[in-house]
C-alpha cells in the first residue's frame, strides 16, 4: 500500500524530511525541487508507514488502496516518474535547520505582504533567536492568493492556511493588517523603523493582451474574476456578463481551468464550498452552457499543470472536449488524446480545450459580443497566425495570461520583467524581496519557500557581517489597522455564526469589507466595531 501524492505540490519540503526511507523526489537540493509541478513517492522504496501523510501541508498524500477513482491515474503517474528518474542508492535526507550565530541584542524586521511568500519568509526570519517580525498587508485579512487566488472546490489545498496559522503563532511573529506600504506607511519609515524591510508584494495585477476591444465591458481580467467568486475586499459590488451561452478563457495555464471550471459547476455542489454569496447568486442565474478555453500552441506546450488536467478530466457532470488530434508525446498529451476520444455528453455543460488558436480582436460597439480569433502553427516554438480568421460569438471573454506586479514605492523596478531587481533577494542591504516580486509570477505556493529561504540568506548575511542599520524610531499604529488578535476575532466571529467549513468565507466577506472600504466608525457595523476595540 504505498503512498501517493494526488496533486500540485507546495514545495514545502516536510514529507521528504518526514519520510524515513528517502522515498519522496525531487529532494532539496535535486533538479527539479521547488519548480516541478508535483513531488513523487518512489512504490519500490515506500514502506507504508504513513509518516509523509500528516507532514504534508495540503493532504495530497494517500495510500494507493485509497484513492477515489477520480485520483488512480496518481498511482501510474508516480510509478512513471521513478521508471524515468531512477533514485537507486540514494542516502536517506536528514536535513537540519542549523540556527546561525547572529548579533547580539533584538532584531527587528518588516515583512510586506501577508500571502505565501510574506509568510514562509517570516517562518524562516522567526527560526532564528532574538528575531521579530512584523508582517503588513493592506487587506485586513492575512494570506494573499492562498486565500483569493485558490478555487473554492480545492478544499485540499486550501489546507495550507493551517500551516500558515501555525506559523502567525510563533514567538516574536505580529500582524499589521490594512496598512498599505507606500500610502499607510513609507518605505522611508519603514527603513527608519525596522534593521530591515522584506517586501513579498507578489504580482497584483493581470498583463493586457494590447488587442483591439479590450477595454469593452465583457473583456475581464481572470485575476479579477478569481478575486470576485473567492470574495476578495476589494471586488465587493462588482458584477460579470453572464447572459451568453458562451465564454471564452484567452490562455490555459491553472487558472484558465479554474474559472472554467466555476463556470460549469452545479450551483448546487458550489454552495458547499467556501465561494462568496455574490457569486453564488450570479452563478445560479448563469446562462453560460459553454467555456471554450483557447491555446496559442499545440496540447504539447499547454500551461496547466498535470495535476490539474487530471481533475478536469475527472468531473463527471460536465463534458471535457479536446478539439483536434493530440500527438501523444507526454502524461499530459495522453490525458489529452483521451479525452479527445471520448464521446460527447448531449445536453452537459462543456469545457472546450482548444489549441493553436490566438485571439485577433474582441468585437462589439458597447459590449463584447464576439472575439475574432486565427488558426496558428508553431514555428521555433512560438504560436504564428496562419490567416485562417473566425468569429466566436460570446458576451464574455476573461484573459488568463499571467500576473503582473506593480512598482514598490521607493525601491527600483524593471519594467520589462515586472520585478524588483536584487541579488538573490537583496536590493541593497536592509532592503529585500521575495515571491513573484522578486522572480516573477513562476513556480507554485511552496515555492515561494525555497525562495523565501534564499532571500532570507541575503539578510542574516547582511546581519552577520554588521551592514545593517539599527532602528532609529518605533513605527506607531495606523488609523484603521487591525492586529492579529482584531483578525482572530474576525475570523471567530465569523465561524461562530457558520460551522466551520463550508461557507465560511461569506461570513468573511460581510465582515471584513466594510473594513476595506474605509475607516470611518459611524459607516461600520455594531458587531465589527466590537470586534475591533
Amino acid at each position: 500500500m504505498p503512498y501517493v501524492v494526488t496533486q500540485s505540490c507546495c514545495s514545502d519540503a516536510a514529507c521528504v524530511v518526514a519520510c524515513p526511507v528517502n522515498a519522496i523526489h525531487p529532494a532539496p537540493g535535486e533538479p527539479g525541487f521547488a519548480t516541478t509541478e508535483m513531488l513523487y513517492v518512489d512504490p519500490e522504496t515506500c514502506v507504508d508507514c504513513g509518516a509523509c501523510a500528516p507532514a504534508c501541508p495540503v493532504g495530497a498524500l494517500l495510500p494507493d488502496s485509497k484513492l477515489p477513482e477520480s485520483q488512480l491515474a496518481f498511482a501510474r503517474i508516480n510509478a512513471e516518474y521513478y521508471e524515468r528518474n531512477p533514485h537507486a542508492g540514494r542516502p536517506p535526507l536528514a536535513l537540519v535547520n542549523r540556527d546561525r550565530e547572529l548579533p547580539a541584542g533584538p532584531v527587528r524586521v518588516a515583512v510586506i505582504g501577508a500571502g505565501p511568500a510574506g509568510l514562509y519568509a517570516a517562518d524562516e526570519l522567526l527560526r532564528h533567536r532574538g528575531v521579530s517580525v512584523d508582517v503588513f498587508d493592506r487587506l485586513p485579512t492575512p494570506h494573499g492568493l492562498a486565500r483569493y487566488g485558490v478555487a473554492p472546490d480545492h478544499t485540499e489545498t486550501r489546507r495550507v492556511l493551517d500551516l500558515f496559522a501555525k506559523i502567525e503563532n510563533e514567538a516574536g511573529f505580529r500582524y499589521r493588517l490594512n496598512v498599505e506600504a507606500g500610502n499607510g506607511v513609507t518605505h522611508a519609515e519603514l527603513r527608519e523603523a525596522y534593521h530591515a524591510v522584506v517586501y513579498a508584494t507578489g504580482a497584483a495585477t493581470d498583463r493586457s493582451l494590447g488587442l483591439e476591444g479590450e477595454d469593452l465591458p465583457g473583456s475581464v481580467s481572470a485575476t479579477d474574476f478569481v478575486a470576485w467568486y473567492n470574495g476578495h475586499p476589494d471586488s465587493g459590488g462588482v458584477s460579470y456578463p453572464l447572459r451568453s451561452s458562451r465564454a471564452v478563457i484567452i490562455g490555459n495555464g491553472n487558472v484558465a481551468l479554474d474559472v472554467a471550471r466555476v463556470l460549469t459547476a452545479d450551483p448546487g455542489k458550489l454552495a458547499a464550498t467556501d465561494i462568496a454569496g455574490d457569486a453564488l447568486l450570479a452563478l445560479r442565474a448563469s446562462e453560460i452552457r459553454e467555456v471554450l478555453i483557447l491555446g496559442r500552441r499545440g496540447p504539447a506546450e499547454a500551461a496547466f499543470t498535470l495535476p490539474e488536467l487530471v481533475g478536469l478530466a475527472s468531473i463527471e457532470d460536465v463534458d471535457i472536449v479536446v478539439e483536434g488530434d493530440v500527438r501523444v508525446t507526454s502524461e499530459k498529451t495522453e490525458i489529452l488524446a483521451e479525452l479527445a476520444r471520448r464521446e460527447p455528453r448531449p445536453g452537459a455543460r462543456r469545457i472546450v480545450l482548444r489549441f493553436n488558436t490566438a485571439p485577433v480582436r474582441m468585437l462589439g460597439s458597447d459590449a463584447v459580443t464576439g472575439l475574432e480569433v486565427s488558426a496558428t502553427r508553431v514555428t521555433a516554438g512560438r504560436a504564428v497566425l496562419t490567416g485562417s480568421l473566425e468569429v466566436l460569438e460570446t458576451g464574455l471573454v476573461l484573459r488568463a495570461i499571467g500576473y503582473r506586479a506593480l512598482p514598490v514605492p521607493g525601491l527600483p523596478f524593471d519594467e520589462e520583467r515586472a520585478v524588483v531587481p536584487s541579488d538573490g533577494g537583496r536590493v541593497e542591504p536592509g532592503v529585500y524581496v521575495t515571491g513573484w516580486i522578486k522572480r516573477g509570477p513562476t513556480g507554485f505556493l511552496g515555492t515561494n519557500k525555497s525562495c523565501a529561504k534564499e532571500t532570507v540568506g541575503r539578510l542574516l548575511d547582511d546581519l552577520g557581517d554588521g551592514v545593517l542599520s539599527e532602528p532609529t524610531t518605533t513605527l506607531e499604529r495606523r488609523d484603521g489597522e487591525i492586529s492579529g488578535r482584531q483578525w482572530r476575532a474576525i475570523d471567530a466571529a465569523a465561524r461562530s455564526e457558520q460551522v466551520a467549513g463550508p461557507g465560511v468565507r461569506r461570513q468573511h466577506d460581510s465582515l471584513v469589507r466594510p473594513v476595506r472600504r474605509q475607516h470611518d466608525p459611524d459607516r461600520l457595523g455594531e458587531k465589527l466595531r466590537k470586534l475591533l476595540r
